[in-house]
Order: C-alpha cells, then structure tokens, then sequence
C-alpha cells in the first residue's frame, strides 16, 4: 500500500493532466459522432451492424472498416484474407468479451480506451526524460488533435499498438529492459511495425553502454541484451501460427493485395516512385471530391513525416529514428501512402519535435491547431458515416 500511494503522489500531475485531457478529447469525438450521425450523409458499403442486436447501436460506427474484422476474428477466428490483422487485439477482445455480457464491440472499444489512456501516461513520461512538463503537455495535445487521432477510440489496433510502443521505449530509457523487451514483443504480435523496436532497442541499448578502448563497459553484455531479443517472438508466433494453419508463414502479407488497395505485394516500390505516383494523382484525379481530399492528405502527411524524421536525426534521437524511419518507409514499400494518415499516429518523435518547434516558433503554435481541428472534424466524420480517410 506504502508503494502504491507513493506511486500516486508522484504521478499526481501527470495523472491529473491526461486524465482531464483523455476525458475532454472522448466527449469531443462523442459530440462530434452524434452532430455528423444527423447532419451527414452515409454510406452503408463500410458501416457496422448486427443483425442481432447485442451492441449499443451509438458505438457501432467505432467497428466500420478493419474494426469489422477484429470482431470478427475475436468471435469465429480467422476467416478468408483475414490474416493481414495480427493477432494480440483481437485475442483481448475474445478474451474480454464475456465480462461484458457478450457484447464484443464493447469489449473492443474498452481495450482502445482503456490502451490510449496508458499511452498517453507513458508518452508523457517518456517526454519528461528529457523535456519540461510544457513541452510534454503540447505533445500530447498535438497527438490528441492530430486529423486521424479518432482512430485512438474506435476498434482499431492504434491504441494498443501505441501503448505497447511508447511503453516498451520508456522501459527501456529507464534501464528496466526485461519489461521493454516483453512490451515489444507483445507489439509485434499486435502490428508489423512492432518488429521495428528491436533494431530501435537495440541502437537503444548501445547508447546506454558507451565504448571504451573498444569494450562495453558492461561486461555481461550478453545477458543485458537477452531481453531485447523477445521482441521478434510476437512476429515469430503469428508466423508459425500461419505456417501450422494456412502453409504460408508470411500470408499476412500475402493477401494484401487481395483488399483492393493497390498495394504491391510481390515487388518493392521506392520512396521517390510513391511520391511521382501522388504528383500524378494530383493532376489527374477530379477536384472537389472525397478522393482527391484523401490523395492530399495522403500525400500532405507523406510530406511532413518524411520532413519530421530527417530532422529526428539532427536532434540524434537515434533509436527513435530507427523506429520512425522503418516504421515510416516500411508500408510506402508497396508503392501508396494509403493509410499512412494512420500508420503515422505511432510515429512519436514527430509530435515531440512539433512541440519543439511551437516552442520556439509563434505562429506554428497558432497555424498547427487552426489547419488541425477542421481536419480532426471532417476526417472523424468522414469515417464514422461509412466513408474512407484512412
């Protein structure tokens, strides 16, 4: 008891301020659901609903798109195609569903939740490690007002993944590795990305043990750095669980191609080539409609995270920029930034250095809320009536 109340005491602020943050940006996105659920149109191609009705009906637009196959998969397992969505957030739904009354959906939207407050927790007191309170508080309320955040509370793996990211990095800026090494590998079972933490701990780990006269000071390197190495066994579980079950380790990334993306399963498409790709899309595509308004913001975003992590590695937050940058370049491989106004969520440094640079800079603190906001709006509704943003 002694411990835990000394754990609050320390925490008290932090606490206090994501918590009232959380609180805030939840009722906001609810507020904004409701008025978009009267006043927009829909689109019934990518909604959620139950034939049954088990799920309160005002929390089925958190389910449209890929929150469908979570809740699939968590109730009948892995259906056709389905094994492009790892594992780990569906297994916390089955598992979590019957204390709610069988009602999965609610399940789901709980694990979101309940995952984004830690993260928000965590990314706090990994910015404290080497930033003020300030610079820690506009971080997160970037994060928070950032036009795909709604992704956060909906049933989607973003919060989970975010947790476990942002976790893992903490534990390990603080030397406590078993705990890092355990979160990453829990987030490789969780995204593909998740992989990215083990070059990312590992630079992390080198950092900690500075070179001299070439020896590492610590001399059971060796055991220091098992833990890190728990990170791949996420991904090598959902592997051999496809290997036993469908014969293709790799069919996650197999049956990509088969969601009408346009992604490029069988062949690499360089950085350069994505972007030429956009500038032909912008001439081409038709003004004025919801595809264009994706197309820019897809190529808007593929902008300014690339911009964001070349200057992560001025700042020489080196393991950070391991992740980001692989975290970054690994899905513009296959030839789009589709979706990448979400992949770019658990890209963190990127808001640390937004919140830097407002820091010094006046006028982004006041131009990054005004362009923000309107597009938090507009997406969160866009997605909540059945229509693509990311």
């Amino acid at each position: 008891m002694k411990f835990i109340k000394k754990w609050f005491k320390n925490n008290q602020k932090i606490i206090k301020f994501t918590l009232i943050a959380f609180v805030i940006w939840q009722i906001a996105v609810i507020v904004i659901i409701a008025l978009g659920a009267k006043y927009f149109p829909t689109t019934n191609q990518y909604l959620y609903t139950e034939k049954q009705v088990v799920n309160p009906t005002w929390l089925w637009s958190r389910a449209n798109f890929d929150g469908m196959h979570y809740l699939d998969i968590a109730r009948k397992g892995y259906s056709l195609y389905q094994q492009a969505f790892f594992p780990l957030y569906s297994k916390l739904i089955t598992f979590l569903t019957p204390y709610f009354g069988g009602r999965n959906l609610m399940a789901g939207w709980t694990v979101s939740l309940t995952c984004f407050y830690l993260a928000l927790f965590f990314f706090y007191k990994l910015i404290k490690l080497d930033f003020s309170e300030k610079v820690a508080k506009r971080t997160l309320i970037y994060l928070l007002l950032f036009p795909t955040a709604f992704f956060f509370s909906m049933v989607y793996t973003e919060s989970l993944f975010f947790f476990l990211i942002i976790a893992s990095f903490y534990f390990a800026r603080t030397k406590r590795w078993w705990l890092a090494g355990i979160l990453g590998g829990l987030a490789s079972a969780t995204r593909l990305p998740g992989i990215f933490l083990f070059p990312a701990l590992l630079v992390e780990w080198w950092q900690q043990n500075k070179i001299q006269n070439s020896k590492i000071k610590n001399q059971n390197w060796g055991l220091s750095l098992l833990p890190i190495f728990l990170v791949p066994m996420g991904l090598l579980w959902y592997m051999r669980f496809l290997t036993i079950n469908f014969g293709d380790s790799l069919m996650f990334i197999h049956v990509q191609k088969f969601f009408g993306a346009g992604r490029s399963a069988d062949k690499i498409i360089l950085l350069y080539q994505v972007f030429w790709r956009y500038f032909k899309m912008l001439v081409t595509v038709e003004k004025h409609t919801l595809t264009y308004f994706v197309v820019v913001l897809e190529f808007l975003t593929g902008i300014g995270f690339l911009v964001l992590t070349i200057f992560t590695y001025f700042r020489r937050w080196y393991s950070y920029l391991v992740f980001m940058a692989l975290a970054y370049i690994a899905p513009t491989l296959t030839g789009t930034f589709l979706s990448l106004p979400r992949f770019v969520l658990v890209l963190f440094p990127g808001f640390i250095l937004l919140s830097l640079w407002a820091e010094k800079y006046r006028w982004l603190r006041i131009l990054y809320p005004l362009i923000v906001i309107p597009l938090f709006i507009f997406c969160l509704i866009l997605f909540t009536r059945g229509f693509w943003v990311a």
